[in-house]
């Protein structure tokens, strides 16, 4: 673990320095305070600290508020090292943001206390940043396939159909299907229908633009959020995406599996008051004539064309 030492005194910086290398400690060193404080805001930060009171530029406490005051989602802990060993300095020290004090002339026995215990409560915290990143992919994240739940994909959906008629773009909706994904299930099983099902997020995100949108809405349908296209780019993405699953197949513990993927798109125009829902309705539609046409192709459909006849392709 990488610490901090900040002390204008070199011999104290050399003996902590010493020390602590002595313990495996990783140490870098800083000379007054505001040199301190630039190390624990930079790149790769210390997540432990030992700070002198009393330095040039910058005091020890002051540090320690300025850090607080950043309110990072990673936490560093704080030793004030003092020669102040009255309550009410004390006090102070640990109001500016301080987590534990060590007084000069310091014990070897009591700081690799302090140390430790710093320790163990960075390997707490770092645990339960662990376990709220978990809880957090469970909640917007497909579990099978990776990509954004179907929740996550309509909200999404519904902040850039506000972006796209406020800024006057287009937007486009891309609904894709895996054609007779219940045969792959019944020939290969399910966990092959699982992987094909993976490799088609997998090939869909390689397609897909960095701010573009993918989710999973149900089974083997997938809703892709294109912000900026209009009906020559819809179509032109649609086809690629189309093309990407269908030339090269699945492969599932030495089985090749071919895929298709029938597509639905639609794009919005601003200006129409055109919603959401409408757009997936569209899509959904034009996903449905895809698949009366025979699977595997792009069928495109604009919103106010929507056909609500829906044929049982399925």
């Amino acid at each position: 673990m990488k610490v901090l030492i900040a002390d204008d005194s070199l011999v104290m910086r050399r003996l902590l320095q010493a020390t602590l290398e002595g313990w495996g400690f990783e140490v870098v060193c800083a000379a007054d305070g505001a040199e301190a404080l630039a190390c624990l805001q930079g790149k790769d930060p210390p997540r432990m600290a030992i700070l002198d009171w009393i330095m040039p530029v910058m005091t020890g406490p002051e540090v320690c508020q300025k850090v607080r005051d950043l309110r990072s989602e990673t936490y560093t802990y704080l030793i004030l090292l003092t020669s102040k060993s009255q309550r009410e300095d004390i006090v102070e020290g640990m109001g500016a943001g301080a987590d534990d004090y060590v007084v000069k002339p310091f014990d070897k026995h009591e700081l690799e206390v302090r140390l430790r215990a710093g320790r163990r409560i960075l390997d707490l915290q770092m645990e339960l940043m662990q376990a709220q990143e978990a809880l957090r992919e469970q909640a917007t994240r497909d579990p099978l396939t990776g990509c954004w739940n179907r929740r996550v994909i309509l909200e999404a959906l519904e902040r850039e159909t506000e972006r796209a008629e406020r800024e006057r773009r287009s937007l486009a909706v891309v609904m894709l299907d895996v054609d007779h994904f219940k045969t792959v299930n019944d020939t290969y099983g399910h966990s092959a229908g699982d992987e094909a099902l993976r490799q088609v997020v997998q090939r869909v995100t390689g397609v897909i633009r960095g701010y573009d949108w993918i989710g999973r809405i149900g089974g083997e349908e997938f809703l892709i959020v294109l912000p900026g296209c209009d009906e020559l780019c819809t179509l032109s993405h649609a086809e690629r995406l189309r093309n990407s699953i269908e030339r090269t197949p699945v492969d599932s513990d030495g089985q090749q599996i071919g895929i298709t993927v029938s597509v639905g798109a639609t794009s919005l125009q601003p200006g129409l008051g055109i919603t959401p829902q409408l757009l997936v309705r569209s899509a959904d539609a034009a996903l449905y004539a895809a698949k009366r046409q025979g699977r595997n192709r792009v069928s495109f459909q604009l919103p106010e064309r929507i056909d609500r006849v829906r044929s049982a392709s399925r």
